[in-house]
């Protein structure tokens, strides 16, 4: 009997860890997140005292973000998953009172906003769009050095994060480019470092600081912006964000300058990389009526983002309105699975339940008491020692978490509480801090980017950190010496708390 029973339960275990590593994750990585996730919530919930300043609500939130936190490092459910709990979690532990208000996050004109952005690049990748873009802009400049591919290639990257809106999809779209590219390469040290360039600068750099400039172009905008709207009643538009952020687009030149320099690919030649490039450019199809069509949609919603001032039509509403014009019947022959296929139905759910966190944290008190922690940390110094302190920290918390929606949801409602205690500009001070957060390139397994150049093989973990540790020292001196003055250029100095907001 008990030999029988012995057999079944080895029998279920082995089955489960053979399910647990068919869905891509490690079963003792996942059983132990799973576990202590939920031990954790419950020990705050039922067994912590409520801590002097904080409420019995912002301490059930404290065990919601605890529970998110320890899932979202361990990857132990699937993240879409975790977003459609948090507002049960709320709800259930006393954090929030009514369902439709701890799921608010749901129905922002932000969420609205992402989804619609992925559908339509869902259409676009399903049209092939995506591909041809950035092998005819390589095929065009007709690239024959690694820096040139490299400086093509975040070309294409800019125009592709006007379509596609995750730093992730974008890495993984120009993927199959790359490794077409780097496959060419001889096996000499010179050219195994010129792929190591590409690959790094290309698919993990270039994705990131690309997404920085268009704000659907990267979650993390989306959360700050939708955050800065209800927390602060202030709308940042699709043209404002650009404005203020544009200026990311000079790190690029200091990194490539760096990754250029630490691999030495100055003079190395990729003739027969260029010959990749055309190979592949020959075998696309003739451009076809459909894609000219979805060509000359976005061309319009992107002609409604950038003159929002003008007609009033906010960005949600205008990319809705792009997506009504395009599903008309009979303008194109795409079948709804093969959008529904491509959209990232879990990283939108994830950002959902991470606005309804981000919302509960400020209404609860938590993120004031969250705050009131860390301001002995950065009181009493200069506001460019403040940015640093707190920048060099967030690089520390994000060694352990994949997930950069996940890490902005919890910090940013945290700096947002901070920056009137440390009397600095709530807006610019929380974008400063969680901007530097997009660049954590110490290891590939913080951004999911990076875990996509990873498995093309041209680097190893080593290379990625010895030249990740100084990008990450570029984008904290950047941030500090461009970002916060160009802030104040545009009216929202970091060090003036009571600057009136500059943009209608």
């Amino acid at each position: 009997m008990n030999q029988a029973m012995s057999s079944v339960s080895s029998g279920f275990l082995a089955n489960w860890a053979l399910n647990v590593r068919a869905s891509g994750r490690a079963p003792g990585k996942c059983a132990c997140g799973f576990a202590v996730a939920w031990v954790a919530f419950f020990a705050i919930l039922w067994l912590m005292p409520v801590p002097a300043g904080l409420t019995v609500p912002g301490k059930a939130a404290l065990a919601v973000v605890v529970w998110a936190c320890i899932m979202w490092i361990t990857e132990a459910i699937p993240v879409g998953i975790s977003g459609m709990l948090i507002p049960m979690l709320l709800v259930m532990s006393g954090a929030i009172d009514k369902f439709p208000k701890a799921a608010n996050g749901f129905a922002t004109p932000v969420v609205f906003l992402c989804l619609a952005a992925f559908i339509f690049a869902a259409v676009m990748q399903a049209a092939g769009l995506d591909r041809r873009i950035a092998l005819t802009l390589l095929h065009k400049l007709k690239v024959k050095t690694v820096n040139g591919v490299i400086w093509a290639m975040f070309a294409a990257n800019m125009l592709l994060s006007l379509i596609i809106p995750a730093a992730n999809a974008r890495a993984a779209t120009l993927l199959p480019v790359v490794n077409g590219i780097t496959e060419m390469f001889g096996d000499t040290p010179e050219e195994r470092a010129g792929k190591k360039a590409i690959v790094i600068q290309t698919l993990v750099y270039g994705s990131m600081i690309s997404g920085m400039c268009i704000m659907t172009a990267h979650l993390p905008n989306l959360v700050l912006v939708g955050l800065f709207e209800t927390e602060l009643a202030i709308n940042l538009s699709y043209i404002d964000w650009f404005k203020l952020q544009w200026p990311y687009l000079g790190m690029f030149v200091i990194t490539q300058w760096w990754v250029q320099r630490y691999f030495r690919t100055r003079n190395v030649g990729i003739h027969g990389g260029f010959a990749a490039i055309q190979k592949q450019h020959a075998e696309l199809p003739q451009s076809s009526q459909a894609e000219w069509l979805i060509l000359a949609v976005f061309g319009l919603i992107a002609v409604l983002w950038v003159t929002e001032s003008w007609h009033g039509v906010k960005s949600h509403n205008a990319a809705l309105i792009g997506l009504a014009i395009l599903f008309a019947p009979g303008l194109f022959g795409l079948k709804w699975k093969e959008l529904q296929d491509r959209t990232i139905w879990g990283t939108f759910l994830l950002l959902a339940g991470a606005l309804s966190m981000s919302a509960a944290m400020g209404s609860t008190g938590l993120a004031q008491w969250l705050s009131d922690i860390i301001h002995p940390l950065a009181h009493g110094h200069a506001w460019w020692m403040i940015l640093v302190i707190l920048m060099a920290g967030t690089h520390v918390i994000r060694l352990g978490m994949l997930s950069n929606v996940a890490a902005i949801t919890m910090l940013a409602p945290i700096l947002l509480a901070l920056a009137p205690k440390l009397g600095l500009h709530p807006v610019a001070f929380t974008m400063l801090i969680s901007d530097t957060d997009t660049f954590a390139y110490i290891l590939p397994t913080q951004i999911t980017a990076a875990v996509i150049a990873y498995s093309s093989g041209t680097f190893t973990m080593a290379d990625y950190a010895k030249v990740g540790w100084v990008s990450v020292l570029i984008a904290i001196a950047y941030g500090v010496c461009v970002m916060a003055p160009w802030y104040a250029f545009m009216g929202i100095p970091v060090w003036d708390p009571a600057a009136p907001w500059p943009f209608k």
